[in-house]
């Protein structure tokens, strides 16, 4: 008995909820729908004014470039922020790469060295990274100075 009270209190309440979000999404539609109006009689009434000044054609002209360059800088910018992002998306990915593989090896260790000679099993690695450091070092161009 007490069950089904506690459900019908929470049923309400979640009906009561689900009717105040389709309220507030009904009244935020309606608010974006006259703020596109009003945007779009303000631009009319720009129109109009430049098209007194400058004359029709002029004036379409210059809205049409203006419209023109606003998505040219809307592109642009979205390409450089979403350079950037996948910049650091790469980045976190190494990082997390990296503490994957230290952590891998670390938990390996023991494994590793539960064995005799196994050693040579951790060695081996080290040694081929080093030498594979020592010939990034040594295969790079020289550098010189400006004027050189």
């Amino acid at each position: 008995m007490l069950a089904t009270l506690l459900a019908s209190v929470v049923s309400g309440e979640a009906t009561e909820a689900v009717s105040r979000l389709r309220r507030s999404l009904l009244i935020y539609a309606a608010a974006a729908l006259f703020l596109f109006c009003g945007a779009g009689f303000l631009l009319g009434a720009g129109f109009v004014t430049a098209a007194n000044e400058l004359g029709t054609v002029n004036a379409a002209l210059w809205f049409a470039g203006g419209f023109i360059g606003l998505a040219i800088v809307l592109l642009i910018v979205h390409r450089i922020t979403a350079r950037m992002k996948a910049k650091r998306v790469a980045r976190r990915r190494g990082t997390e790469v990296k503490a994957v593989a230290s952590a891998t090896a670390i938990a390996l260790i023991p494994t590793l060295l539960a064995g005799r000679g196994r050693a040579v099993v951790l060695i081996a690695p080290a040694i081929a990274a080093l030498a594979y450091a020592v010939y990034r070092e040594n295969s790079r161009a020289p550098r010189t100075r400006d004027g050189d």
